[in-house]
């Protein structure tokens, strides 16, 4: 698949001929738009095409001193563009959602303070945590937290804009997705990543070749996709990627993890080496394989424990400071190469076919992974909707790792829609690294002890110990 969203980069805009000046209006809703970055980069996007620009821009948060600072720099975007869009912002969320073409969702549930607990409570069992947002005991526990917020959004979604287009970055994005649309059929709706094509830009630098001329297919789960097909201008790029990894020392430890993962399966993994190494039973269960896989890199997440949380509480105490130095600096308008705006100007704008990997779940997607769990596939986007593509079999060795995980998912899935705490500490206990350092009885203290911390967050359970 090639990365369409590279060659648009540079792009310019804010000048458009006589006929692009022919806009649809539209509405966008950005629930959880205090995520700063990312909201700003997503709608610079959103306003780089033509046929999007002249629409409304609906923000929510439940925090209002960052609702408004992402207000004011979305503003200053839609006024150095010189756009016709319109900003809204708001703490209501039905306001955001009423008659949106498209909404977006980046939320957290539950500060630094709630989710340090999904790292430090494993971690005194034996559990070492990178991020802990995705699978594990931390990131179950932190699906069960979040998909309580996002079923409320999934139905106000069906009752105030039916029709439109959902798009999910929130983490852990299997279990979420495989939630909304097992409940939520109707709505069309996907989860995005950006692991598939910042790992293919990795590559394609590895063996020096130019991001447009790689193509690939790749299929799996989120967090535990592969490269099934990975090719330079139409010739397989593997054996070159194998030589990069094994004859060049500074390429094998920018992923130590990642790069094991690929010489022992034969497919190179999409998530970074970090989370990774949270995922099997390789890398994290003594302290001299963390030391020896997981505490360098050149990575963004090397792998080191706690990390994430490391960064959240640094950025607490930075964040004001970095959005000031922003607002001081030129506005970066070129395009980016986040799915989301390719996604929407494919289905509601003009039309441009965009193929792209996102969540969906499995009806015969993937012949052997489960059916009915989510997983991670190629998506065609057209004035059609969303048309996932059928990609047969993964290698055995593949489908063995990646369906342990998504038989995990869907177990800790139904255990939340019944509030079947067995059913969760039954799921944990075949996490890969929990079975690794922790006996059954261990397991079963730590989820009692996960289940006190978190009550108050899990209104579908009841109180009663495990």
């Amino acid at each position: 698949m090639a990365n369409a969203a590279s060659a648009a980069r540079d792009i310019p805009v804010g000048q458009f001929t006589v006929e692009e000046e022919k806009t649809m209006q539209f509405k966008f809703a950005f629930i959880g738009a205090g995520s700063f970055g990312f909201t700003r980069e997503l709608i610079r996007d959103i306003l780089s095409f033509p046929s999007l620009r002249d629409c409304t821009l609906a923000l929510m948060d439940i925090d209002p001193e960052r609702l408004e600072v992402i207000r004011r720099a979305v503003q200053r975007i839609v006024e150095e563009g010189k756009y016709p869009a319109k900003v809204v912002a708001t703490m209501d969320r039905g306001e955001a959602l009423a008659g949106a073409d498209g909404v977006i969702t980046t939320i957290l549930q539950g500060n630094c303070d709630v989710w340090q607990h999904d790292i430090l409570i494993p971690k005194k069992y034996g559990v070492d945590t990178c991020v802990g947002d995705t699978r594990g005991p931390s990131g179950i526990f932190r699906y069960l937290r979040t998909i309580n917020p996002i079923l409320d959004i999934a139905r106000d979604i069906e009752r105030l804009c039916p029709n439109a287009v959902h798009l999910n970055y929130t983490n852990p994005m299997a279990m979420l997705c495989r939630t909304v649309q097992g409940m939520f059929p109707k709505l069309t709706t996907s989860g995005l990543c950006h692991s598939v094509q910042g790992t293919a830009a990795m590559l394609a630098e590895w063996i020096g070749a130019p991001e447009e001329e790689i193509s690939y297919t790749c299929a799996g789960i989120n967090h535990q996709a592969f490269y099934t097909d990975f090719r330079w201008k139409g010739r397989d790029a593997y054996p070159l990627i194998r030589e990069a990894i094994c004859g060049r020392e500074e390429i094998y430890n920018a992923e130590p993890v990642r790069n094991e993962m690929f010489l022992a399966l034969g497919y190179y993994p999409t998530e970074s080496s970090g989370h990774n190494s949270e995922y099997n039973a390789w890398f994290r269960k003594r302290p001299d394989l963390i030391r020896r896989y997981c505490t360098h890199g050149t990575n963004w997440n090397p792998g080191e424990y706690a990390f994430i949380l490391k960064e959240y509480r640094n950025r607490e105490g930075i964040w004001r400071g970095e959005i000031d130095k922003w607002f001081a600096e030129p506005v970066e308008l070129a395009r980016g190469g986040e799915y989301a705006a390719y996604i929407f100007n494919a289905i509601l704008g003009d039309g441009t076919l965009f193929k792209f990997n996102g969540n969906v779940r499995n009806h015969g997607l993937v012949d052997n992974l489960p059916q009915g769990s989510c997983v991670e596939v190629p998506i065609l986007a057209s004035k059609h909707g969303l048309e996932p593509i059928a990609v047969g079999k993964l290698p055995p060795q593949l489908a063995l790792l990646a369906g342990t995980s998504a038989q995990i998912e869907e177990l800790a899935v139904e255990g939340s829609l019944a509030g079947d705490k067995e059913m969760i500490y039954q799921a944990i206990c075949f996490d890969p690294l929990t079975a690794a350092v922790c006996s059954l009885r261990e397991i079963r203290d730590m989820v009692n002890e996960m289940f006190a911390r978190n009550e108050a967050w899990l209104p579908q359970f009841g109180k009663a110990a495990l």
